[in-house]
């Protein structure tokens, strides 16, 4: 079946086995092409922070280019100027590679990881290719490509070792830990304090005022989900991170909502359980891990000094909580 027709109910992929050595170079060519393309993009993403892995994938991306064209000459020189336009997308159970536009959700240590699963799958499609031709050029042409994509990882290797010194290295994961820091911790950070600390005066003054558990739990659950929307929305509306450099408004919204509906609901699920007592000394329980939990990511990643964390965190939070008691027990 021609691969352009389409007829409903019935695919209009050809499987990998029924195509013919004309159709294997040219998807052969195709693939080249976008994997070339793939590399170059997260070359031109990483220049400005990360100039040395850019100058890698710019290796990899004349690598594929090279290999394309060693095989468009073989297809002139078997099949003439005309190279039939076949992608991955047209082989049933082919793989696929994500839309380019992707690595813009791709962390710098992803990405390098994206060539080892780039060059194993070409390299098993090289291979598969080469065992089903029996032309000796197809044939020959096949098996180099494969073996060169078998060394494709070495190369990278190689290439980070040439174009990223252990300085350059170090100074790219510097700058890639700090984006994760502004774009995911600090922002989670900020909720998380917000969402357990913010709501412990309204949650047990509740508790204290009521001694109802259910009545407990939906102000806790109002609380935390409000403070949450709130949270995400101021945090992703304040600042587009352009000039700031914090990273996509998107991704710090969700932590930071995230994070405050998180820290809210921890002191209030405990008051699902109908005893009073019972619930309130869990929850007390688990304000004290939230509270040290802060104090953990403050050091961890913020690098602030552990007893000036846990003073600045512990006692803002016991003065809330005792608010809560006094207020609610009054």
């Amino acid at each position: 079946m021609p691969i352009g027709l389409s007829i409903p109910g019935f695919s209009t992929k050809k499987r990998f086995d029924e195509l013919t050595e004309q159709e294997i170079l040219a998807l052969a060519i195709s693939s080249e092409e976008e994997d070339g393309g793939i590399y170059g993009a997260y070359a031109n993403k990483l220049r400005n922070s990360y100039p040395a892995s850019a100058a890698v994938f710019d290796d990899m991306a004349a690598e594929e280019n090279e290999h394309r064209r060693r095989l468009i000459d073989l297809y002139q020189k078997q099949f003439g100027n005309f190279i039939i336009p076949l992608r991955r997308e047209n082989v049933s159970g082919f793989y696929a590679r994500s839309p380019v536009w992707l690595i813009e959700n791709l962390g710098l240590d992803r990405i390098r990881q994206e060539v080892g699963s780039m060059e194993n799958q070409a390299h098993a499609f090289y291979t598969q290719a080469a065992q089903r031709t029996s032309d000796a050029d197809i044939r020959k042409l096949l098996g180099d490509l494969a073996a060169a994509e078998s060394k494709h990882q070495a190369l990278a290797e190689r290439s980070f070792g040439r174009h990223l010194g252990a300085e350059d290295r170090a100074a790219e994961d510097s700058v890639a830990k700090r984006q994760f820091i502004l774009t995911w911790v600090q922002p989670g950070l900020a909720g998380l304090m917000d969402g357990s600390v913010s709501t412990l005066a309204p949650i047990f003054a509740t508790a204290f005022a009521t001694q109802n558990t259910w009545t407990t739990f939906l102000v806790g659950l109002s609380a935390s989900v409000g403070a949450g929307i709130s949270m995400g929305f101021t945090e992703a509306a304040h600042d587009d991170g352009k000039i700031s450099g914090r990273g996509s408004p998107v991704k710090r919204g969700i932590a930071s909502g995230v994070m405050t509906t998180v820290g809210g609901l921890g002191h209030a699920l405990p008051y699902l359980i109908p005893s009073f007592w019972t619930a309130t000394v869990i929850a007390l329980i688990v304000v004290f891990v939230e509270l040290w939990a802060i104090v953990w990511i403050q050091n961890r990643y913020m690098e602030t000094p552990f007893f000036r964390a846990a003073f600045q965190v512990v006692l803002g939070g016991a003065l809330v909580l005792a608010a809560g008691i006094l207020i609610g027990g009054s």
